[in-house]
């Protein structure tokens, strides 16, 4: 017997939306912290902009399309 899926109140889903986030602030922060060790300064600069600009374009990302993605990678 299949059951109905109800959706997560918004009080159930923001604990999880703030893990995420903390998360997700975490790796951008380790990014950031390891492009220190590149060399060269343009590089740095040039990674710095990369980044940035990839978790710009993302942060309207859901745990779906991330769950969604980890499938296309295994």
């Amino acid at each position: 017997c299949a059951r109905a899926r109800v959706p997560p109140s918004p009080a159930v889903s923001l604990p999880r939306q703030f893990l995420r986030r903390q998360q997700v602030l975490a790796l951008y922060r380790s990014i950031l912290r390891a492009l220190r060790n590149v060399p060269a300064a343009a590089d740095r600069r040039s990674l710095r902009d990369w980044a940035r600009a990839e978790f710009r374009g993302n942060k309207d990302a859901t745990d779906e399309g991330v769950s969604r993605a980890k499938c296309w990678l295994r």
